[in-house]
């Protein structure tokens, strides 16, 4: 299991250096923001999607996106889809049901963010996970019973 973390870490750190300008359009846009604020988030990350057969799901999402994985492996596979991570894994079955995609937020700081949240009236799925490369995750349910990632990874830039 480590090791499939640590090759999944791996991935998302390749991906780290894409999506700089896109980022810095989206760091713009909220400076320009007239009426301000603050918030915890840095930006959308990641959108992992349950694919039981994950050659069947590279196949298919390859033909549906135009473009070829840059991390085909087994247990996961990683899109570059402008500079944003669409990975395919068959173990990430959402809430337990079939098919399913869990989204991850990128924060500065996941203990805080997670306090945050957990204040705000979210709960907890499980505890803050390292799945290697210094890179953490964590779900949390909004009040609604919605899945909400929170993914701290050093290696992709703010």
């Amino acid at each position: 299991m480590k090791t499939k973390r640590a090759a999944v870490a791996l991935a998302l750190a390749v991906l780290a250096g894409a999506g700089t300008a896109s980022r810095r359009a989206m760091a713009e846009d909220r400076a320009q923001n007239p009426k301000g604020g603050t918030t915890v988030l840095q930006g959308l990350r990641t959108a992992i999607y349950y694919a039981p057969d994950i050659k069947q799901g590279r196949d298919w999402y390859a033909k549906a996106l135009g473009i070829q994985p840059y991390f085909d492996q087994p247990f996961y596979v990683g899109f570059n889809v402008g500079g944003f991570e669409l990975g395919l894994s068959p173990d990430a079955r959402p809430g337990g049901k079939d098919g399913g995609v869990d989204v991850y937020w990128g924060v500065a700081d996941i203990r805080a963010a997670l306090d945050h949240f957990l204040a705000a009236g979210a709960s907890k799925v499980k505890d803050i996970e390292d799945v290697g490369g210094d890179i953490k995750v964590v779900i949390v349910l909004d009040p609604f019973g919605n899945r909400f990632g929170l993914i701290y990874n050093p290696h992709f830039g703010k």
